[in-house]
């Protein structure tokens, strides 16, 4: 009998591109750019560059030194993408990227790769997101990144992915949520599965073996990681539903469900702020944010662990208050609102602690119905999604059926994720002292899938990468990476860090 590993597996290990849609192809390139932007960022903080002086060079001689490096540097400030299921980017794309080189990939397989990884790394998680861990807190989604983006590259035959799977997932990394909130062990988030994945696919490579029921069985990894463990979402839809369709790409620093609130907060700066008088934290009376469960309660997590100007930047990247604050006073938000300077900003934090977070029920309705973060699951779980989502709720209310009686009934999963959304909404009020009253909503963020009328994705993720002070020539390659050779591969990436104008 054909294990779940030993499936997708099977796919995995003989994809190629021709096999995959166009459009998912254009994805996975705008995952470099925007991946890369997210890394580009992370070494221009103080703390970057300390994990840089301890660990070395984004790229260096040894690719998983580079892998491990690349990972931290694009995750810690939650500048990176999101999909169903997981932050995929921070391995997917960085183990092929470190070992472009070293392998000798060409475009096309280096795409192969980076989709390869998206796709096994995607499922894994999705069959683990009614549990404790999602978002970055699933560290383990980059155990399979790491493995995938390795291995493809390779042209690793299936039993040795069976046996690196089961090595790397024998002893998975766990998330201890005050080390990854309360200290800088966040920096550590992404990187350390990265080097799990890829010492076993060293170690496959020597003959040691994995178990082939790594996933499945009942004392395996699912049943230790998940509530409510969705196994078929290992291998359901197998060469039609790409995860990769739900990536959703970040504009902002800043944690799960604040990118709508944030992108409000820097129009309504633009509207009340003039050219000789921006908006300032005393023209404001009453501030309040409407918003899903989910957000809501990543705010109150994060709020224990902050402590003004000496706040962890692990925890103030998951603070509402703090970056709806930031936006809306300064009318941005960067890498340096989160360094010493930006923190010493008395201003934002006397309105970052006068803003009211409220629960909008319809919101968080929608959030559950979209297919990210976790709609898609509830759908593949049916009625074994139930005692989840009641105990979602009773983090909040009461025994949580509230929640459940909120969401009710959810259309089947989704066949293809051609249709996806990210549904993660927003409602700012303030009431100014001159007396005016200004409501502004949001509901889909930019860059994210499923928005209408908003700018498109490509432009959001090449803006995003020249915002960080990447080349036009890059992005240029990146655009027609599938028509390079390898030795253009190796060239172009050696302008990923070159700032020259």
């Amino acid at each position: 009998m054909t294990t779940l590993t030993e499936e997708l597996a099977g796919w995995a290990s003989v994809l190629r591109l021709d096999d995959v849609p166009e459009d998912v192809v254009t994805t996975a390139k705008h995952q470099i750019l925007s991946q890369l932007a997210a890394v580009r960022a992370g070494l221009g903080h103080p703390l970057g560059r300390r994990f840089v002086e301890a660990f070395g060079a984004p790229f260096q001689d040894d690719p998983a030194r580079s892998a491990f490096v690349l990972a931290s540097l694009g995750s810690w400030l939650h500048f990176d993408d999101t999909a169903y299921a997981g932050h995929l980017s921070n391995s997917t794309v960085t183990v092929p990227l470190a070992y472009a080189a070293p392998q000798g990939l060409t475009g096309k397989r280096l795409l192969t790769s980076i989709i390869v990884a998206n796709e096994t790394a995607a499922r894994i998680t999705a069959a683990t997101t009614l549990g404790p861990f999602r978002g970055q807190s699933a560290a383990f989604t980059h155990v399979t990144g790491a493995i995938a983006g390795r291995l493809r590259g390779e042209d690793a035959p299936v039993r040795r992915w069976v046996d690196t799977l089961g090595l790397g997932f024998g002893l998975p990394p766990r998330t201890v949520p005050v080390g990854f909130l309360d200290g800088d062990a966040k920096l550590f988030g992404a990187a350390t599965p990265v080097r799990v994945g890829l010492d076993a696919c060293d170690a496959s490579a020597v003959g040691l073996a994995g178990s082939p029921v790594i996933f499945e069985h009942p004392e395996g990894f699912l049943s230790r990681f998940a509530t409510i463990p969705l196994p078929e979402a290992v291998v359901a839809g197998l060469g039609t539903r790409w995860h990769t369709r739900t990536t959703s790409f970040k504009v902002h620093p800043g944690g799960p469900g604040m990118d709508s609130a944030i992108d409000v907060g820097l129009e309504l700066h633009r509207e009340l702020s003039t050219k000789e008088r921006p908006l300032r934290a005393d023209d404001i009376a009453e501030i309040a944010v409407d918003t899903s469960l989910y957000t809501a309660v990543v705010e109150r997590r994060a709020a224990e662990y902050l402590r003004g100007p000496m706040s962890p930047v692990s925890a103030l990247v998951f603070s509402l208050r703090y970056t709806l604050a930031t936006a809306l006073l300064t009318g941005r938000l960067s890498t340096d609102d989160f360094t010493e300077k930006g923190l010493a900003d008395t201003e934002r934090w006397s309105l970052a602690d006068r803003i009211d977070v409220r629960l909008d029920r319809d919101m968080t309705r929608d959030l559950f119905h979209c297919e990210v973060p976790f709609g898609e699951a509830l759908r593949q779980a049916g009625e074994r999604g139930t005692e989840w989502l009641r105990q979602f709720g009773a983090g909040w209310e009461g025994d949580g059926r509230w929640l459940v009686d909120l969401v009710g009934e959810l259309p089947p999963p989704s066949r293809d994720f051609s249709d996806a959304r990210k549904v993660t909404g927003a409602r700012v009020h303030l009431r100014l002292k001159d007396g005016r009253s200004v409501v502004r909503e949001l509901h889909v963020p930019m860059g994210a899938i499923g928005g209408e009328g908003r700018t498109p994705i490509a432009e959001v993720v090449r803006d995003k990468w020249l915002a960080t002070g990447g080349r036009e020539e890059f992005a240029a390659g990146v655009d027609r990476l599938e028509e390079l050779s390898a030795d253009e591969v190796g060239r172009l990436l050696t302008l990923i860090f070159d700032d020259r104008s």
